[in-house]
């Protein structure tokens, strides 16, 4: 190879990597993941107390996956700083949206009432005398006040199984204060504020039971 060749060469060459280090230089950034939680209640050391054994006339209970009111329908977590207003964080997420979460602890805790026969997560093969339908109406960490606090509200409705006539609907409600202005602030303020929501459904839906 010639000198000029040569020279060519490297010039080319060195242009190369000159481009290929200013491609590299604007590029964004890689993300880091976020942070994801999920609504699980810690492990207990010991089971929780169970109420004696439903009889075997007592009704068998199908709950229905909650609904979600629009912008709750995400595993995105949201906050707000004024009325009216929602916001999600941008590094935080839930695992899965909290409506589908919920499920399973629901099931959990009306199992635990004692008013049941049987308590079944829909979609179910079995049928039921009582189904129970709801909806999470709001999920949220309130900045609008000092320090921040959870809102948690649940509205549902027990329905009988055959007639679809609604025997008893109501609202659950919780407000839980953060330990830290934070998404994991916020996070365990929410574990908290639906342990509540679910003891208040589970109660209403066992004083209901024999209607």
């Amino acid at each position: 190879m010639s000198f000029a060749a040569a020279h060519r060469h490297a010039v080319a060459t060195l242009a190369i990597a000159m481009l290929g280090g200013c491609a590299s230089s604007i590029l964004p950034a890689p993300s880091a993941p976020p942070d994801l939680y999920t609504l699980d209640a810690p492990a207990r050391s010991a089971p929780p107390a169970r109420h004696p054994a439903a009889s075997p006339s007592a009704p068998t209970l199908v709950v229905d996956m909650p609904r979600s009111a629009p912008g709750f329908d995400t595993a995105r977590i949201a906050y707000t700083r004024r009325a009216l207003e929602i916001d999600y964080f941008a590094h935080s997420r839930w695992v899965d949206a909290p409506a589908r979460m919920l499920t399973p602890s629901m099931v959990r805790a009306l199992e635990d009432t004692g008013a049941f026969h049987d308590v079944l997560a829909a979609p179910s093969t079995a049928s039921g005398s009582l189904r129970l339908e709801s909806e999470v109406v709001r999920l949220q960490q309130d900045f609008s006040v000092v320090p921040s606090e959870v809102r948690f509200t649940l509205r549902a409705a027990l329905i009988d199984g055959a007639t679809r006539r609604v025997i008893a609907s109501g609202e659950f409600d919780s407000r839980v204060t953060a330990r830290s202005d934070d998404p994991y602030g916020g996070v365990v303020a929410a574990r908290r504020a639906s342990e509540d929501v679910l003891g208040q459904l589970a109660a209403f839906c066992a004083a209901h039971a024999g209607s």
